[in-house]
């Protein structure tokens, strides 16, 4: 067995990139850019008015000045407003040539087609959108690196931009081994448990984007595993095998990876749970073996799966690293790093009951992973701990 330490650093020295593509903006959504983005706009592209109201030159303060003429948004013609005059103005439309401020139409006053303000602290400029105030044509607007957020499609897309180059983010296998498994609304027969581990790991996908995922279930015989597992390496950047990962008499997901030519990178790892962990890699094809145990399937996950999927499509995502005060004493063996399911409530973090790996009511409640190091014995209420946070866990147990 090796050590945590050292089978991250495994998977971070294994992990390719998985390329470029183009994509349209509202789909590249969760993505990195591969690319500079530069404006080929200026943003607003004209002067425009920030309130509906009226137009006119600082300069010509306090009037009275004659309301001249109307620009809804979207008038298409360029006007240019002559001296001592007004003109009225909605939200989003052009500014006229030569007016520099506008006038929310709660602070004028009408009297016979002329305006007088009741604004006293006005200031040149007020509710006006210079030309290009938010970006000039030819500026960079989004640098390579760049994480495509909602906010990000909103602004290529309000520059007019269609298409990016992003990075990739991977293709990933499902494969669920088990005998002993029955589909959830299936009837339970005796001998039986209903089948989580693909469920609950295409939750965690989804949760960072990760939309190209299969789930194919095996049975725990060889040659059948090994045709699924082959297909899998063909057509995806990361196979995630679900159980059988083991040395029992049915466990096969190791000779099924001798068969298809995984480059075994280490098996088994010192830590609970989930220490029969496997990582191999075929070509630019990942390759997990996860234990069956839910918990473990899940722990496994967020530890080394999420980090790996980061450096796959340039997101760098990892569980955030923080430190807490541990809420209770806690003993554990020696020779094992814990990931243990916590709830941290911003100051201490609590270690919840369920840790046994069969169990997920724990991982229903918890929001972060506590991290107990290999080499102690023993935790003392109010000693600092590592803690991982959950990505997605909002609401309290």
């Amino acid at each position: 067995m090796i050590s945590v330490t050292a089978a991250k650093e495994i998977i971070r020295h294994n992990t390719p990139s998985c390329g470029t593509a183009r994509y349209t903006v509202p789909d590249a959504v969760g993505l990195v850019l591969a690319e500079d983005i530069h404006s080929t706009v200026d943003l607003p592209p004209f002067n425009q008015s920030n309130v509906d109201g009226y137009a006119l030159r600082f300069d010509d303060l306090p009037g009275p000045l004659p309301v001249e003429g109307t620009i809804p948004a979207g008038f298409a013609q360029r006007l240019v407003l002559p001296p001592k005059q007004a003109v009225r103005i909605f939200t989003g439309s052009p500014v006229p040539d030569e007016a520099d401020t506008v006038i929310m139409q709660e602070k004028v006053t009408l009297i016979d087609g002329a305006l007088t303000t009741t604004e006293e602290d006005i200031r040149r400029g007020a509710n006006y959108r210079p030309k290009g105030k938010d970006i000039q044509r030819g500026a960079l607007a989004l640098a390579r690196g760049a994480y495509i957020t909602a906010g990000a499609v909103g602004y290529l897309s309000a520059l007019g931009i269609t298409h990016v180059l992003a990075y990739n983010k991977p293709a990933i296998a499902i494969i669920v081994t088990g005998n002993e498994l029955q589909r959830p609304g299936q009837p339970l027969q005796y001998g039986q448990v209903y089948e989580a581990n693909s469920a609950l790991l295409r939750a965690a996908l989804q949760q960072q984007h990760y939309r190209a995922v299969t789930v194919s279930h095996a049975e725990d015989d060889l040659d059948k595993l090994t045709l699924l597992l082959e297909e899998a390496l063909a057509a995806h950047d990361v196979v995630l095998l679900c159980g059988g990962i083991s040395v029992g008499d049915y466990d096969y997901v190791l000779p099924a990876t001798v068969r298809c030519g995984v480059e075994p990178l280490f098996h088994k790892v010192r830590q609970r749970p989930g220490k029969p962990l496997f990582f191999g890699r075929r070509g630019n094809t990942l390759v997990f073996g996860l234990p069956g145990n839910p918990s473990s399937v899940l722990s496994c996950y967020y530890e080394y799966v999420v980090e790996a999927l980061g450096l796959m499509s340039h997101t760098s995502e990892r569980l955030a690293v923080r430190e807490a005060l541990l809420a209770i004493d806690y003993a554990k063996p020696a020779g094992l790093t814990l990931f243990l399911k916590g709830w941290y409530d911003g100051h201490k973090v609590i270690v919840l009951d369920a840790q046994e790996s069969y169990r997920l009511s724990s991982y229903a409640l918890a929001n972060c992973i506590v991290v107990l190091a290999e080499s102690d014995t023993h935790y003392s209420a109010g000693d600092s701990v590592e803690i991982h946070l959950l990505p997605g866990q909002l609401q309290q147990p």
